[in-house]
């Protein structure tokens, strides 16, 4: 689902430049849920960003379900991200004006489907936000938003799974349900990649990794 051939990324910043990634290479097949963890600063996010065809890395490639993703045009890589990848952010990302619903069907503006509607009623029952529907993000909980996105992130139905820090900002329970979802999720057939600088976090995933000063430098078995 997911192939990162040797991608390095750099910031060129006042003080001189930052290398963010330095020859990555990971790969996160059907049914995997794979975890990288590393501390603030380490390059989680670039390197998320970067396999979400968000990020153009410097050197390097990356393959979306086969695709080079940074080898297709800007429409085209648009519409790839819309039907293929679900994101999941820390900060959750919801549109403050649009209530829970509309929240939800977002991602149907980029990649139309006629389901959309039965769809987002049924993650919203799965996610017990049922009751919420007409509520805009200002009126929920921090645990409710982290489940507005996740929902968000699973509508049109993707093969991979991104997730920057899902539970940074959620109490246990809630941060349970949300790896319990990506763990679902991956055991469906779906791939999940976590960055997180919670080792805690990563018990759900089926391999680790560790990501230092921009180098994957170490990489685990299944977890027991």
């Amino acid at each position: 689902m997911l192939e990162i051939h040797n991608v390095g990324k750099t910031y060129q910043r006042s003080d001189g430049k930052v290398a963010a990634l330095r020859e990555v290479t990971l790969s996160v097949g059907a049914g995997e849920f794979l975890a990288v963890r590393g501390p603030s600063g380490s390059g989680k996010s670039t390197l998320l960003l970067t396999a979400g065809a968000l990020l153009a890395p410097d050197t390097g490639s990356v393959l979306v379900d086969g695709a080079d993703a940074y080898a297709l045009s800007l429409d085209r890589r648009a519409e790839m991200r819309a039907g293929k990848i679900g994101f999941v952010f820390q900060q959750f990302h919801l549109v403050a004006y649009l209530n829970v619903r509309e929240n939800i069907l977002a991602p149907s503006l980029a990649a139309p489907s006629e389901g959309a509607g039965a769809r987002a009623a049924e993650l919203m029952e799965r996610f017990g936000l049922g009751g919420r529907a007409d509520h805009t993000p200002g009126e929920l909980s921090v645990g409710e938003r982290q489940r507005v996105a996740l929902a968000r992130a699973m509508l049109n139905r993707p093969t991979l799974l991104l997730a920057d820090e899902p539970t940074g900002n959620l109490d246990e329970v809630n941060g349970r349900l949300v790896l319990d979802a990506l763990a679902e999720f991956a055991d469906a057939g779906g791939a999940v990649l976590l960055v997180t600088h919670d080792p805690g976090a990563a018990e759900k995933a089926h391999r680790t990794a560790e990501l230092i000063d921009g180098r994957l430098v170490e990489e685990a078995g299944a977890l027991a």
